[in-house]
């Protein structure tokens, strides 16, 4: 009798150990993600000293968008084996989750652990950029260039942040080496809206004759375009590329402003005047214009104010 008690009291923890096993197995073949937490959830329950079961469990909330049941899974982690991989991982949570901060806190730590860690790395300098710390990122991309020299986003992120504290000489060489390494419809739209923003329409005019061609269906390259075809006087296809980005999208009162302007370089007037209402119907509708302020989130007014505001008296004044 005592022998039959004693085997009881063995093989019941071992049942419910193979158990246990069973069902974490199952929750890592499943690929529906609410089932694969309610399994992790009975992992948990029976073995809460099982990190690996958290880690799969703040992937899988990362993954259904539960970022901040993600966050508190991972710190279980990080509060008893702290390692790279859960730091990077919460980052990526934080950063969904909108805390920069402490995203850049997890990618600096996880980089801190293993200095090898490129991904860290580059997270890092991405959520600086987002930061708007530019000198601090372009040092963390540089040193990832020079772990991964032909990853053509390490340099057009560089190049942005060059941009951003006008360093446009050395922006204008990292947008050159995007393209490249990597001759893409993206690269050449974002040199060709750098070129934009410095005002070399003739070079930004063939990036994005580039960048459309490459890729058709870019209704921002079509946009630029256009206001590079109007200030090197090209337009009548100036008029085809707004016309174009209207197809995109019939509420873009940028294009519509952009026709109006054209149509009054070119003495149409009543197509002005026709392009002109319809912009401001969507820009101020039942409201009439009483200050260019009004025009204040449009790319005219935020990029070429003086040309803009000039533009507007004489379109207003279009019976």
């Amino acid at each position: 009798m005592k022998k039959t008690i004693l085997l009881i009291v063995i093989v019941i923890p071992l049942l419910s150990f193979g158990q246990i096993k069973k069902v974490y197995r199952k929750a890592l073949r499943t690929t529906d993600l609410n089932e694969k937490i309610k399994l992790l959830d009975q992992v948990i329950a029976e073995e809460p000293k099982n990190l690996d079961a958290y880690f799969y469990r703040a992937i899988t909330k990362n993954d259904l968008g539960d970022y901040r049941g993600a966050i508190v899974d991972y710190s279980k982690i990080i509060v008893e084996e702290p390692d790279a991989d859960t730091y990077f991982n919460r980052g990526n949570s934080r950063y969904s989750a909108k805390d920069l901060i402490g995203a850049r806190e997890d990618y600096a730590k996880a980089f801190m652990l293993d200095e090898n860690f490129i991904d860290a790395l580059y997270s890092l300098a991405c959520v600086k950029l987002d930061l708007e710390e530019y000198e601090s990122a372009i040092k963390d991309f540089s040193k990832v260039a020079e772990q991964a020299p032909i990853n053509s986003n390490v340099y057009i992120l560089r190049a942005s942040a060059y941009n951003a504290i006008e360093q446009f000489s050395n922006a204008a060489a990292d947008y050159s080496r995007a393209i490249l390494i990597e001759p893409s419809a993206n690269n050449y739209y974002n040199r060709g809206a750098f070129l934009m923003q410095i005002k070399y329409y003739k070079d930004a005019y063939i990036d994005l004759t580039k960048s459309i061609r490459l890729n058709k269906n870019n209704a921002f390259a079509y946009f630029y375009r256009g206001v590079a075809n109007l200030f090197i006087e090209n337009f009548d296809n100036a008029i085809s590329d707004f016309s174009e980005a209207i197809k995109f999208d019939t509420m873009d009162f940028d294009a519509y402003l952009g026709l109006a302007i054209v149509y009054q370089k070119t003495n149409q007037l009543a197509k002005a005047k026709r392009n002109f209402d319809r912009a401001n119907s969507i820009i101020i509708p039942s409201k009439k214009i009483h200050s260019i302020e009004q025009y204040r989130n449009t790319y005219w007014y935020q990029n070429h104010y003086f040309f803009f505001n000039n533009t507007v008296n004489t379109l207003v004044e279009i019976e």
